[in-house]
């Protein structure tokens, strides 16, 4: 995997963080799978899209202690820290972030998504 490709799926990444529901319905793959936290939980596929219209945005994202593996076939894992603010009085949101991609018909495409909050 080329340092172009690693870089182009750092990118992709973010781009899910911050421009939510539209990136999702370009990028994802179908059947994906996204696991957080009680009270969302476990969402597949058109869920998560339709989970994420009206919902407010990321302002920004910093992920850390980047770690990527790419596996047999055309699977590639990213994860890291992240740290996300959406402003207001939330303050930031830290999590531990995993996100599977497969490349499908020569674009890379997400499976599966999963936070644990710290």
């Amino acid at each position: 995997m080329s340092k172009f490709e690693i870089d182009a799926l750092w990118q992709l990444e973010e781009t899910f963080w911050l421009q939510g529901e539209k990136a999702f319905a370009e990028h994802m793959a179908d059947g994906c799978m996204m696991v957080f936290p009680e009270p969302v939980g476990l969402m597949v596929g058109n869920a998560i899209i339709d989970s994420l219209a009206g919902a407010p945005r990321w302002l920004s994202v910093q992920m850390r202690d980047r770690v990527i593996r790419q596996f047999v076939g055309d699977s590639v894992c990213l994860a890291y820290r992240a740290r996300g603010e959406r402003g207001g009085n939330t303050g930031p949101y830290h999590a531990l972030c995993a996100s599977t991609y497969v490349l499908i018909d020569g674009k890379w495409r997400l499976a599966m998504h999963q936070h644990t909050p710290v």
